[in-house]
């Protein structure tokens, strides 16, 4: 007879499984505005908080009571208070806005008087990119540390799997750096290759045969840059869109160079591409190693890049997790099970009678 399954690990259910005693703290919220925001629609951001902390928060107009454990109680409180901050230069606050409130604490160690903490002080805020349209903070410890790479080196190699940030956060850095005047173009690159598909001919200019690959990218300008502004920039040069071949030869001065899918690089390809840097310049090659398209047998440009290259003064490389999605909960939990499964079949499988 299977026995019954166990209940869901709620708030209430966590709080009961410690052995220390729970205690209560209260955040009081003056603004109606604000406290809408940090609260969510019916309730959901609190209730967000609620599982990921395994504390229990009780809504009184402005007013929250949080039950529970020291330590979850302790960032609970600030996060709801950071979340409070946050809402007075936004319009929306989601639940990714919470999981990145949850990291940024957490990374802070709010147990910790501010006098013992010795840190620089702006180490202790994530890091944020701010364009004319829209300001986004890094939700997570690896893409604080990403955000701040971009800032500081002039190339940058990243790796992670899909939903990390990796590419939208590079459009946006990019966007920043162009808007700032730091740099004077975009130059938009990725490979042309199909995901398992076929697509044929396709009919067009150069910028509508590659704009199929380009779409992505496209997508994140839109969501850093008003359209008018994104088209006039294509229609003007400011914004490039540069197919891997077509970059022989060049030496990209004052230019923002973005490599995306770079997995999908040959050896040849990936060493031309970083060698047409120039003066003012910075360059930043994304791509995800577990999803490979070339043919069999063909080395991945970015996986040899990040090997020679590892460890080369003024270049740093950042390497995302599974745990790092942030696009929908469910995609970290696909990502993590493929993985899984990915492990499982390489492993040797045990000989019969051992």
């Amino acid at each position: 007879m299977n026995s019954p399954s166990p209940p869901p690990r709620t708030a209430r259910a966590l709080l009961r499984q410690g052995t220390d005693s729970p205690v209560e703290t209260h955040v009081l919220m003056e603004d109606n505005r604000r406290a809408s925001l940090v609260i969510g629609l019916y309730d959901q951001n609190i209730a967000h908080i609620e599982r990921r902390l395994g504390v229990i928060i009780t809504v009184n107009g402005n007013r929250l009571s949080l039950r529970g454990h020291l330590e979850n109680t302790e960032i609970a409180k600030h996060v709801i208070e950071g979340l409070y901050e946050q809402a007075r230069s936004v319009s929306e606050l989601v639940t990714g806005d919470v999981d990145s409130m949850i990291a940024e604490v957490r990374a802070q160690g709010v147990l910790f008087p501010a006098e013992e903490v010795q840190t620089p002080a702006d180490e202790g805020t994530f890091a944020e990119i701010t364009t004319r349209k829209r300001r986004v903070r890094a939700r997570n410890v690896t893409q604080n540390a990403y955000l701040r790479t971009l800032r500081s080196h002039e190339l940058v190699i990243c790796e992670g799997p899909a939903g990390t940030g990796k590419t939208w956060l590079a459009v946006g850095h990019a966007v920043s750096l162009i808007e700032q005047g730091i740099c004077e173009r975009l130059i938009l690159s990725r490979p042309a290759v199909e995901a398992g598909e076929r697509l044929g001919f396709l009919p067009g200019d150069m910028r509508e045969k590659v704009d199929p690959y380009l779409r992505p990218i496209y997508d994140a300008l839109y969501d850093f840059m008003e359209a008018r502004h994104v088209e006039r920039a294509l229609q003007t040069g400011m914004f490039e869109i540069a197919p891997l071949a077509f970059m022989r030869g060049r030496t990209l001065t004052n230019a923002v160079v973005l490599l995306d899918e770079a997995q999908n690089t040959t050896s040849m390809q990936m060493k031309m591409v970083l060698t047409r840097l120039g003066e003012g310049s910075r360059m930043i090659i994304t791509g995800d190693p577990s999803q490979i398209d070339l043919p069999h047998g063909q080395k991945s440009g970015l996986v040899e890049a990040a090997r020679i290259l590892d460890g080369v003064e003024g270049i740093a490389r950042i390497r995302f997790q599974e745990a790092d999605v942030v696009r929908h909960d469910l995609v970290r939990k696909i990502v993590t099970a493929y993985d899984a499964d990915l492990k499982r079949s390489a492993s040797p499988v045990p000989a019969l009678g051992s």
